[in-house]
């Protein structure tokens, strides 16, 4: 045997060798084409049975808003309601405070004339005679009321 055919068996184990690998690569490349077309069967059934769920979560979402709209819509009287009712306590708040602050100043103005006319012990012992009628009063009122019962 010569050099060229020595060359030739070499290259014809390598080819051997080579398309042995070369098949073994192609057979697991087929095995894994089988499962991506297995994969590729059951996607359209899969993508309908989403679909399918999709619509009926959009549909439940819609009459969930419709729902709330609803509730809201009943609720919104409400909310006029309780901003009607907050504006008439602010203008009663504002009335009251000028009617308070109209009385402080006239109290002032009157503390300023008894103070300048030393009339404040008068005014005092007035004020407490007052309070001591209006106690006795309400004392035999109460006194009347169990006495009747």
């Amino acid at each position: 045997m010569d050099f060229v055919g020595i060359g030739v068996l070499l290259i014809g184990i390598a080819f051997v060798i080579l398309a042995i690998f070369l098949s073994r690569t192609l057979n697991r490349l087929s095995s894994v084409l089988k499962g991506v077309d297995q994969t590729v069967e059951k996607l359209p059934s899969q993508l309908d049975e989403v679909m399918k769920e999709t619509g009926q979560l959009i549909h439940n979402s819609n009459d969930t808003l419709a729902d709330v709209n609803e509730k809201i819509a009943a609720l919104s009287p409400l909310f006029y309601i309780i901003g009607d009712i907050g504006e008439s306590s602010r203008k009663l708040s504002s009335s009251l405070m000028d009617a308070t602050s109209s009385v402080k100043k006239d109290t002032e103005e009157g503390r300023e004339t008894a103070e300048r006319s030393d009339l404040s012990g008068l005014y005092g012992a007035l004020a407490l005679g007052y309070y001591f009628t209006q106690k006795r009063k309400t004392l035999k009122e109460m006194a009347q009321d169990i006495n009747n019962k």
